[in-house]
């Protein structure tokens, strides 16, 4: 055989993979619509309120998203060797989107976000409807109280979902979820403390973020197809592209354009995240720490400290650092070479975004 002609069946390869992965991506598509549909029809006809919490979640399902945690789990699930055509695996990857659903809702609210995917935030939508209402009681207490529920239906709905995937998938599935409200706290925590702690600043990119965006959903695919012997690749290649990942979305943050992101830039400077990025600018600049917490500084004083310090450049090179790492991991795996290839992509399209 020649080298054309192998060439050519591994593009074959490749197409059939991507479109296979694309179709399982719109049955997931469809099924999340068609259960919050459902669900508004049964709430609708009970209260013409109850259903405003399921059309919320409506909402932010048709607004968009990368969804990325549904690609991983059915990347994870062929590479594997599953059946595409298992209802299980739509079903695990519709949960997985609504987990995340729910972590947008209650972060916007952790971390007093006005917009997310261009349009206002729960809470701040309903705040601003109560408040235009005149209704009794405090504007901003509503909003958050209204988001906080939103966020639980999802974790509720996620899990009705979950329950129709492959019992194999439940340890991985109760390990994630743990990890992202873990994550979450201590996040919550080292904004309040506010200290410089790198290696701290790693974990919490790593559980909070990188886990349940990449390592975790990879597994649940995989596990819902009986290759639990895929849990160690998946791993490192997850623990390292998932850092990259929450590393480019601390540098969007910082240096990004919100009419890109959706949402408004420079957050991690006024809830006082402390970043890899901050971290290590902080261990270089002591004057850093003073322009994000004391009052009558912009987040663009703190933009040029930081590209003074260098560190954002550090950055990019970890990123690209951890890109090969997650790379060489599935690169050993015992996969197809369809399928490391097409992780090895997935792994540049997250840590990059526009590649």
């Amino acid at each position: 055989m020649t080298s054309d002609m192998t060439a050519d069946i591994g593009e074959e390869a490749a197409g059939l993979a991507r479109r296979t992965s694309a179709d399982l991506l719109r049955r997931i598509e469809d099924r999340l619509r068609s259960h919050l549909a459902a669900e508004h029809d049964v709430w609708a006809g009970v209260h013409e309120r109850a259903a405003v919490p399921v059309d919320e979640l409506s909402t932010l399902v048709a607004s968009g998203g990368k969804r990325l945690r549904p690609a991983f789990c059915v990347a994870g699930y062929l590479a594997a060797g599953g059946d595409p055509g298992d209802p299980g695996i739509v079903a695990a990857g519709a949960a997985l989107e609504l987990l995340h659903v729910s972590a947008l809702v209650h972060d916007d609210v952790l971390d007093d976000s006005s917009r997310r995917r261009g349009v206002p935030t729960v809470h701040t939508a309903h705040a601003e409807l109560h408040a235009d209402r005149g209704w009794q009681g405090e504007s901003r207490r509503y909003g958050e109280g209204v988001a906080l529920l939103v966020g639980d239906l999802a974790l509720v709905y996620s899990e009705e979902l979950m329950a129709q995937a492959p019992a194999a998938v439940v340890p991985e599935w109760n390990r994630l979820r743990s990890e992202v409200m873990i994550g979450q706290y201590l996040d919550v925590h080292a904004a309040a403390e506010f200290s410089v702690d790198p290696k701290g600043s790693r974990l919490i990119a790593r559980i909070k973020s990188g886990r349940y965006t990449i390592h975790r959903p990879l597994v649940v695919g995989a596990n819902a197809a009986g290759r639990d012997d895929l849990a160690p690749a998946f791993e490192e290649y997850g623990e390292a592209v998932g850092e990259a990942f929450q590393l480019r979305d601390d540098l969007l943050d910082a240096f990004g354009d919100s009419a890109d992101t959706g949402k408004p830039t420079g957050l991690d400077f006024t809830q006082h995240k402390m970043t890899l990025l901050l971290g290590w600018a902080m261990q270089r600049d002591d004057h850093i720490h003073g322009l994000i917490t004391e009052p009558g500084h912009t987040s663009e004083e703190v933009r040029r400290r930081l590209l003074d310090t260098g560190v954002p450049a550090d950055v990019e090179r970890h990123i690209a650092h951890l890109v090969e790492r997650g790379c060489k991991a599935i690169a050993d795996a015992p996969l197809e070479a369809v399928w490391r290839g097409e992780l090895a992509a997935m792994a540049r399209r997250v840590a990059y975004r526009n590649a």
